[in-house]
C-alpha cells in the first residue's frame, strides 16, 4: 500500500535562476485540461496501485498559480477518487505573491492542513540576487493572511550562504521570522544545480561559494532555532514540537510514494519511476489515457543502502547501525575521535560538529558497490 502522494504543479509566474525543478512560466498551458490529466493519471495508477494517503503534497513550482476554481477541481477530484479516511496532512507549497485573502480561505477550506511559504530571505537585495517577485513586506502580509485564515500549520522556507548576505543579514532573517512564531522552518544552504543559470554565474566567478560562511550561517541557525525552542529533526529542518512534517519524514525513512505530474518521480517496492518533463506533452499522453512515464529502474540493493545512509543520517533519529557494513566500521572510532557521532547501541547520531559535514560523513559511510 501506498500511503504518500506528490503532485507536482510546475507552473511559476517569474522562474527563479537557482532553482533545478522542473517548472515554467504558465503561458498558454490549458490549466484545466492539466487539472484533468492530474486527475487522469491518479485513476490509471489506481488500477495497479492499493493507494490509501497518509500524507498529501503539493509541490512545485507553484502550487497556488492556480486559480481557486482549478484547486478546488483538483482537490476535490482528489477526495472523490482516493480512500482519505487515513490522511494526516495535506501540505501544498506557496509564493507571497501568489495567495490572496480569499485563495488563503478557500486552500482551509478544501482541508489544507499546512502550507509552506517560499519566503527565502527578508531583505530585498537577497530577494532580488534570487530574482524572487516579493518583497520582504508582502511575505509577512502573506504569512499574517494564511494564519488569520486559520491554516493549521505554516513553515517558512529560507535559504542561506547566498553570495553578499552578510552572516548579521542572514541573523536579522532568522530574528524576523521568530517573531512570526511560523510552526517550521526550512533552512537550506545555497547549492549550485546543473541546468541553472546560477551555476553559469558561478562558472564564470560572478556568485562566490564560501564553506567558511556556509558553517558560519547554519551553526547560527541551530543556536537561535533551538534556543526558541524548534527541534532540528533533519539537517535542513526545525519545528516547533509535534509540528514535523510529515510527508518530507516519510521522505526520509524511504517511505513509497506516488508522484503525480510532469517531472514527478515515485517509488514503490524498490522500483523508481519518473514522468516526461514536458507539461503539454504530460497532457497529451493522459488525454490518450497514457501513463506518461519516461524512466523506470530497479534500485540496487546498494543503490537503497546509500540512500538509507544519506537520509537516516539527516535526522534526529539518526542512522540505525544495522546499515553500516563491516568494512565500513573502522571508520567509527576515527569519527568518535574527531566529535563527529556518537553512539547508541542501536544507531549512529551527528553531533553538533558533525552536522554541517553531513555529506562528507555519509560518503564515508556508504560501502563501495559491489564489483
Amino acid at each position: 500500500m501506498i500511503q504518500h502522494l506528490y503532485l507536482h504543479i510546475p507552473f511559476c509566474h517569474r522562474v527563479c535562476p537557482y532553482c533545478s525543478f522542473y517548472k515554467h512560466t504558465p503561458g498558454n498551458t490549458d490549466m484545466a485540461a492539466f487539472v484533468d490529466a492530474i486527475l487522469n493519471e491518479l485513476t490509471l495508477h489506481q488500477r495497479q496501485l492499493d493507494l490509501r494517503p497518509k500524507t498529501i503534497y503539493f509541490g512545485g513550482g507553484t502550487p497556488t498559480a492556480l486559480s481557486r476554481s482549478h484547486l478546488t477541481t483538483l482537490i476535490h477530484g482528489l477526495r472523490q477518487r482516493l480512500d482519505l479516511s487515513d490522511l494526516q496532512e495535506l501540505c501544498l507549497e506557496a509564493n507571497p505573491k501568489t495567495v490572496s485573502p480569499a485563495k488563503a480561505t478557500l486552500l482551509r477550506d478544501l482541508g489544507v492542513t499546512r502550507v509552506s511559504l517560499g519566503v527565502q530571505a527578508w531583505d530585498q537585495p537577497t530577494l532580488t540576487l534570487l530574482g524572487r517577485d516579493h518583497a520582504p513586506d508582502e511575505a509577512t502580509e502573506t504569512f499574517h493572511i494564511l494564519r488569520d485564515a486559520g491554516i493549521p500549520a505554516l513553515n517558512l522556507d529560507l535559504m542561506f550562504s547566498i553570495p553578499h548576505q552578510t552572516l548579521d543579514i542572514w541573523t536579522a532573517g532568522l530574528h524576523h521570522s521568530l517573531s512570526l512564531k511560523p510552526d517550521h522552518l526550512s533552512c537550506y544552504n545555497l547549492t549550485y544545480e546543473e541546468d541553472t543559470d546560477f551555476l553559469q554565474r558561478h562558472q564564470t566567478g560572478e556568485l562566490d561559494q564560501n564553506q567558511d560562511r556556509d558553517a558560519d550561517h547554519f551553526g547560527t541557525t541551530i543556536d537561535l532555532l533551538e534556543a526558541a525552542g524548534y527541534e532540528h529533526y533533519e539537517t535542513s529542518n526545525f519545528a516547533l514540537p509535534g509540528r514535523r512534517s510529515l510527508h518530507n519524514q516519510a521522505y526520509w525513512q524511504g517511505a513509497d510514494y506516488l508522484g503525480l505530474g510532469p517531472s514527478a518521480s515515485s517509488t514503490h517496492q524498490r522500483t523508481r519511476w519518473k514522468n516526461i518533463s514536458d507539461t503539454t506533452r504530460y497532457n497529451e499522453l493522459l488525454s490518450q489515457n497514457r501513463v506518461p512515464i519516461v524512466e523506470s529502474e530497479d534500485l540496487t540493493d546498494n543503490q537503497w543502502l546509500m540512500e538509507r545512509i544519506a537520509l537516516e543520517l539527516r535526522t534526529a533519529e539518526g542512522l540505525s547501525l544495522s546499515r553500516i557494513a563491516p568494512s565500513i566500521a573502522h571508520w567509527l572510532p576515527t569519527l568518535q575521535t574527531e566529535n563527529l557521532i556518537h553512539l547508541t547501541p542501536t544507531h549512529l547520531h551527528l553531533t553538533r560538529e558533525g552536522k554541517p559535514l553531513v555529506d562528507q560523513i555519509a560518503e564515508t559511510l556508504i560501502p563501495e558497490e559491489p564489483k
